[in-house]
């Protein structure tokens, strides 16, 4: 089994510092969050809790996904980026492409564009986007994305763009894996058919068998069962071995170390996530990977 470090919400100063430490004690790869703007009233329940309410505020930090990930990448060799989740919907698939093929470059192909539809209404509203069809949006901007980085010259006319004749260059070497989340009827079905890896928004152990059968079963629906396919999971327990080989044994291809500032409840220095992250490495990285 494979592990990423979540490096959401933490200090833009260490993200550097970080990665480096990431990639020296055995992690696949680290995963940043994406969200643009945090409303002061915001009426959007979370959709992962019970309560509708969310953990982080408008002093959490969400550095530029893009600007991040290209420092991280310049100080490690090995180590893979991506960002759980970049809300898709809200950007325009030529600038995605332009940046994702830049990145995917210079990294050697480490990086993976994760994506997923979004949840907080109050953020597509800032930006003039309808939030109902943010599912429809999504899809179509995979499509474009796909004939942009593999086609020379490229028509598209669907319900939300359309271009004659344009080319985006750099075009990536090989294609740029997409993982997307979600567990909705229709996310999942996303991941099946477009996607080439599933990231879990937090889930239970107990839930992750019937998940990795219904993606199973998705992807076979839609012919692609041969082909590689990712799943992320962070899960809502505490990390542990035994749950850890349990569940690759269903499909589980990659767990998650939590975000620091859900670990330490505060502020944290570099040296307590270097000891936090050899910690994970030795009991799990290590034995596990």
């Amino acid at each position: 089994m494979k592990f990423w470090q979540m490096v959401s919400y933490m200090e833009v100063d260490q993200l550097v510092e970080v990665a480096r430490i990431a990639e020296e004690v055995g992690f696949e790869g680290v995963m940043g969050s994406d969200h643009v703007l945090y409303p002061q009233n915001m009426e959007t329940p979370y959709p992962y809790s019970s309560d509708g309410k969310i953990f982080i505020n408008g002093e959490s930090e969400f550095p530029d996904p893009w600007v991040s990930t290209a420092a991280m990448a310049a100080v490690t060799s090995t180590l893979k980026f991506s960002t759980s989740i970049y809300i898709l919907p809200l950007r325009n698939p030529i600038e995605i492409a332009r940046a994702a093929s830049t990145l995917s470059i210079m990294t050697n192909e480490r990086f993976i564009l994760s994506a997923g539809v979004g949840w907080m209404k109050e953020e597509f509203d800032n930006y003039g986007i309808d939030f109902r069809s943010r599912g429809r949006r999504t899809d179509e901007i995979i499509e474009v994305l796909h004939k942009l980085w593999g086609a020379d010259w490229v028509d598209h006319h669907g319900e939300f763009f359309h271009y004659d004749k344009i080319k985006v260059r750099p075009r990536p070497r090989q294609t740029i894996p997409i993982f997307t989340g979600g567990s909705s009827p229709a996310a999942l079905k996303r991941a099946a058919r477009s996607a080439d890896g599933w990231i879990g928004h937090g889930n239970t152990p107990e839930e992750v068998p019937e998940l990795m059968e219904k993606l199973a079963a998705l992807r076979a629906e839609y012919g692609r069962s041969e082909l590689p396919f990712e799943t992320v999971l962070g899960l809502t327990s505490p990390p542990d071995y035994d749950t850890f080989k349990r569940l690759e044994e269903v499909g589980m291809t990659a767990g998650v170390s939590y975000p620091f500032p859900l670990i330490f409840e505060r502020d944290s220095s570099l040296d307590e996530k270097r000891r936090y992250m050899e910690n994970f490495a030795e009991q799990f990285i290590q034995k596990l990977v």
